[in-house]
C-alpha cells in the first residue's frame, strides 16, 4: 500500500499526464479544469487539492517538461570526460529530449506563445535558457581551458548552439514528413564540432 508521499506524487503525475492530454487536443486557452476533471477520472475535489488553478497546472507541467533536460545537462557538467565527448553527449541528449516530448511539441510552443502574454511564464523560460546557457557554456570553458577547443566567446557559441537545437525541433514541428531527426542530429553535432575543434594547422 502506498505511503502518504507516494500516493500524492501518483495524484499529481495523474493529474499532469491528464492535462497533458487535454492541452495538447484543446490547447492551453480552451482547456479547462473540467476537462482535465474527466480525464484525469478523479474528483474535482482531489484536482483542486493539489492544483487550485489552471495555471499552477501549467506551472507544474513547464516544470516536468523542462526539469528532467536541466537536471540532465547540470550532472554532465561534473561528469569525469573529455568536454568533447561532453559535448557529443549534450547534443545527443537534448535531441533525445525533444524526441521524447514530439508528442507534446505542440503545447512547448504554446509555452512560448503564452510567454508573450504572461510575467511569469517568460520568467520561467529566462530561467531555463539561461540555466542551459550557463552549463553549456562551462563545459565549452572546460575544453577550452584543456586545450580540446579553440579560444572562443563561449557564451555566444552556447547561445548560438541552443538557437540551432531549437530551430531543428521547430522546423519538425512545421513539416515532420520532410524530416529526419538522426541525419539532422548528426548535421547538428558535425556543426557544432567543427565550429569549436582546435585548429592547430
Amino acid at each position: 500500500m502506498a505511503n502518504k508521499d507516494e500516493l500524492e506524487v501518483e495524484r499529481k503525475d495523474q493529474i499532469l499526464d491528464a492535462a497533458e492530454k487535454v492541452f495538447s487536443e484543446r490547447g492551453l486557452d480552451q482547456a479547462r479544469m473540467d476537462d482535465i476533471v474527466d480525464e484525469s477520472g478523479l474528483s474535482k475535489g482531489t484536482l483542486y487539492w493539489y492544483y487550485k488553478s489552471k495555471d499552477a497546472i501549467i506551472d507544474a507541467l513547464f516544470d516536468r517538461v523542462f526539469a528532467s533536460e536541466m537536471h540532465a545537462l547540470a550532472a554532465l557538467v561534473e561528469a569525469d570526460q573529455p568536454p568533447p565527448e561532453k559535448v557529443d553527449i549534450f547534443i545527443r541528449s537534448v535531441v533525445k529530449e525533444i524526441r521524447r516530448f514530439e508528442r507534446l511539441m505542440p503545447l512547448g510552443y504554446e509555452f512560448f506563445a503564452l510567454a508573450a502574454r504572461s510575467k511569469s511564464i517568460r520568467k520561467r523560460l529566462q530561467r531555463y535558457y539561461r540555466r542551459y546557457i550557463r552549463d553549456l557554456t562551462s563545459i565549452l570553458e572546460q575544453g577550452v581551458a584543456s586545450g580540446d577547443f579553440r579560444p572562443m566567446s563561449t557564451r555566444e557559441v552556447a547561445i548560438a548552439a541552443g538557437a540551432m537545437l531549437d530551430g531543428i525541433a521547430l522546423y519538425w514541428f512545421i513539416d515532420p514528413d520532410e524530416f529526419d531527426w538522426d541525419q539532422m542530429q548528426e548535421v547538428a553535432l558535425r556543426l557544432v564540432l567543427s565550429a569549436i575543434a582546435r585548429n592547430d594547422s
